[in-house]
């Protein structure tokens, strides 16, 4: 019950709203008196709480004395607050689309590296790298659970003209990939300190490593205990960390696919 309540909060229900929500859901039918008992939220503010549940149409009322309410079914409601989320996201979205662009005059070469942390950010910066590649991408996967459905998805749909090499830690692990992605050139990567025994000790191990056009590169790990991702990204031919991550990366590629000739 507190998680539903607190995923409920998060799409934007107050928390008396939630705890209402969640209490006549496990009702067939209830009133204010047997709301508030269940919920531990106060009787006058019951009324409240219904109200704006029931213009959200999450909730009906029957008019009767006592008055009676209901939660509409789990899909219905599921639904309803999947596309007034959708919804907010997408008005978030225009409204930031058309905020003015404060362009800074800085004419010395980028040289930046930026940190990403957790692993829905992490997917989504590498699925956006993966989509606005033209030539090439090398990935090489150092953990199988990031070989997930959008991964996969992002790669499939990538045009004839990009090539794409995804390399694995294990041979296992590469024939996975290989069977997911048929189209790709996968192999075991030249990269032994990914998954070695001293590796599998330390604290983090390594994630992913993906390097498009040459240009952009993410490099991520993963704390065994958490399974917590953190990254960091780099753009530009001459950057220090795409540099550095080209020449590593070789080691584990075929020399006509070298990237550093």
């Amino acid at each position: 019950m507190e998680e539903a309540i607190e995923v409920l909060q998060q799409l934007g229900l107050k928390e008396y709203e939630a705890r209402c929500f969640v209490g006549l859901s496990r009702l067939s039918s209830g009133t204010a008196k047997q709301l508030s008992e269940q919920t531990e939220v106060p009787r006058t503010r019951v009324y409240d709480a219904i109200r704006m549940l029931e213009a959200q149409g999450l909730v009906e009322i029957q008019h009767s004395n006592p008055q009676r309410f209901r939660a509409v079914s789990l899909s219905e409601a599921t639904e309803t607050l999947r596309d007034q989320y959708e919804a907010r996201v997408e008005r978030l979205h225009d409204a930031l689309n058309t905020i003015e662009v404060i362009e800074e005059k800085d004419d010395s070469p980028a040289q930046q590296v930026w940190a990403l942390m957790g692993r829905e950010v992490i997917e989504n910066r590498t699925t956006d790298l993966i989509r606005d590649a033209t030539t090439e991408i090398v990935l090489v996967i150092g953990d199988e659970v990031l070989l997930t459905d959008d991964l996969v998805e992002s790669l499939d749909d990538l045009s004839n003209g990009v090539e794409v090499l995804v390399g694995a830690v294990s041979e296992d692990l590469e024939r996975k990939i290989h069977g997911e992605l048929p189209e790709a050139t996968t192999f075991v990567t030249g990269l032994e300190w990914l998954q070695s025994e001293e590796t599998e000790k330390e604290e983090v191990s390594i994630g992913r490593l993906l390097l498009v056009d040459r240009s952009m590169i993410l490099v991520s790990s993963i704390v065994p205990s958490t399974g917590e991702e953190q990254a960091i990204f780099g753009e530009g031919f001459g950057n220090g960390l795409v540099v550095i991550a080209r020449r590593l990366m070789a080691q584990g590629l075929l020399a006509a696919k070298d990237p550093k000739h």
